[in-house]
């Protein structure tokens, strides 16, 4: 028999290769963005398109972006044009305007334009493939980086994190001076759903497989979208960047779900996943190690966050609804600045400053580093001398 020549010292078993590899496309993807840095400008504008379309989930990995992309096509092909067309004009916006590069680089100019355009095709009577849509999407996303300098500027005295305030401004903008009788971007009508509650809805005519479908489909109204095959795209690309960020999505989708559930709102409203998607992104904006360190506590506060974003979502509706005006995310923006501005003496429940955000498991990484540092050197300093 032939004996096989074992593996030479410098060459890496299969094995390692492979997770060498997947580690290259999972996380924030840094040595990837150090190639990036060295091409030329479209190449670099691709990549800061990709990871502004995820930050929209709070996410840095281009990877990601691009199976969100997929997502949104595998949705509504119009409306991720819309959203494609948004990103690149608020991107371009914040470099000519200059806005901090490192900031563009990592897309947080470019989620507000994503969100923007989706959501004006979305909320447009016209249906799809209706051009001159693109005309105010693509004047508004122009001013993503106008309204999110302006904000960083206000809410920066208190450390805090934007969110979606510049999207929820823009959009009720347009929504409010349009309307739904403009007579070329006309909005679909945003009524009262009061006289939905009246049909009491029995628990015996609940759906379980609905229910249960209705985490992803919160997942995916993040985007505007309301397909389980979509929110499943969306989901994968949550875990390929962070699988604990993965993780408080579908606990935020459930805790929306249950809190529609425990309002008797009306079952279409739950199956569609309008009770979920704001609770998705406070609860991975919370507990995902994102604003705050990952920890017990900081998991049941995130949980405790997303329950009260599903609540003032439904008194959001129930006000805008009245002014003929979508909710938008402002539910999210609202109860999670509340959380982040929580004072507390439990060490456990430590903030995370915006300009120190990273992936959540570099957090914690970073702070078990940091923790067995403190605890070798109480050590060191403790070991008697042997020499006086």
């Amino acid at each position: 028999m032939e004996n096989k020549d074992p593996a030479s010292p410098g060459e890496a078993p299969p094995r390692c290769s492979f997770l060498r590899a997947v580690g290259l496309i999972t996380g924030d993807m840094r040595l990837f963005g150090e190639w990036v840095k060295r091409q030329v400008l479209v190449v670099q504008l691709l990549d800061w398109v990709l990871r502004g379309v995820a930050q929209v989930m709070l996410l840095n990995n281009p990877i990601s972006g691009l199976l969100i992309v997929g997502g949104l096509f595998l949705q509504d092909p119009w409306w991720a044009v819309n959203a494609l067309v948004g990103t690149f004009i608020s991107t371009v916006s914040a470099l000519l305007l200059g806005q901090n590069r490192g900031a563009v680089s990592a897309g947080l100019h470019g989620y507000s334009g994503t969100l923007v355009g989706m959501l004006m095709a979305v909320v447009s009577a016209k249906g799809s493939w209706y051009w001159w849509l693109l005309l105010p999407n693509v004047f508004m996303s122009m001013l993503c980086p106008v309204v999110s300098s302006a904000l960083s500027s206000l809410v920066g005295k208190w450390d805090l994190p934007i969110l979606t305030l510049p999207f929820n401004i823009l959009l009720f903008v347009h929504v409010a001076a349009t309307g739904g009788n403009h007579p070329y971007f006309p909005q679909v009508d945003f009524k009262p759903n009061d006289h939905l509650l009246a049909l009491n809805e029995s628990v015996q005519s609940l759906d379980v497989s609905q229910l249960f479908l209705s985490v992803p489909v919160g997942v995916s109204q993040v985007y505007g979208c309301s397909s389980p095959w979509t929110g499943g795209v969306f989901l994968l690309a949550l875990l390929l960047c962070s699988p604990k960020s993965c993780f408080h999505a579908v606990c935020g989708s459930a805790a929306g779900m249950l809190s529609g559930l425990a309002l008797a709102a009306p079952h279409q409203d739950i199956y569609s996943g309008l009770w979920g998607y704001n609770s998705v992104l406070s609860c991975i904006a919370i507990g995902g190690g994102v604003f705050y360190v990952l920890t017990w506590q900081t998991h049941l506060l995130a949980v405790l966050c997303a329950f009260l974003c599903a609540y003032m979502n439904a008194a959001v509706c129930n006000v805008l609804s009245v002014l003929a005006l979508p909710a938008a995310s402002w539910a999210f923006s609202l109860s999670t600045l509340i959380f982040l501005l929580m004072s507390s003496e439990i060490r456990a429940i430590c903030r995370v400053p915006p300009s120190a955000v990273s992936r959540p498991e570099e957090e914690t990484r970073r702070r078990r580093k940091e923790k067995s540092e403190r605890k070798n050197k109480t050590a060191v300093d403790l070991t008697p001398s042997v020499y006086v």
